[in-house]
């Protein structure tokens, strides 16, 4: 091995090795703003975008029907999922779905939610990539579903975190 590559391999794993803690940091911010923010019936998209663009994260936010007195959040990212009207998710460069889940975890134990589990509706569409999905029932006609995963994003994979609020149960469809 030649004496310029044998001192290049220390300096490459060192690099990598800062690399992976960015990276860290970088999931463990986007993943505090979720679990801060992403849970209460508060946020709205300015607040959304106050509270999680900060941390590096790419938001996908709705919320057709705030609860305070909040003008309405419209859908500009994906389309929104049939039979919801509020998402909240935030995805970031990387696999980390295991961190992810606890982050969400955090979320709904500061929420108060995280003894309230209740059953996915069947007819609930997975994304794809999803390892983790749960939901939370929020008070006796609301029901949140939170879904956690890896995807292809623009540059490799990227983890999301998603909560999506249903429609109130007791509500006829139009």
């Amino acid at each position: 091995m030649t004496r310029a590559l044998a001192t290049s391999i220390p300096c490459l794993f060192a690099f990598l090795a800062a690399g992976s803690a960015v990276a860290g940091q970088h999931s463990a911010s986007v993943g505090k703003a979720f679990a801060d923010h992403c849970f209460s019936p508060y946020l709205t998209a300015e607040t959304a975008n106050a509270n999680l663009a900060p941390s590096g994260a790419r938001i996908d936010f709705y919320d057709l029907r705030p609860f305070s007195s909040s003008p309405v959040s419209a859908v500009k990212g994906r389309p929104a999922t049939s039979d919801t009207d509020r998402r909240c998710e935030v995805a970031f460069d990387g696999s980390a779905s295991q961190q992810a889940i606890a982050w969400a975890h955090t979320g709904l134990e500061q929420e108060g939610l995280a003894d309230r589990l209740a059953t996915v509706p069947a007819d609930f569409p997975r994304q794809n990539g999803t390892v983790f999905i749960a939901a939370a029932q929020l008070n006796p006609n609301r029901i949140a579903v939170v879904q956690i995963g890896v995807r292809d994003g623009s540059s490799g994979p990227e983890t999301f975190l998603n909560v999506e609020r249903l429609t109130p149960l007791n509500e006829v469809p139009e």
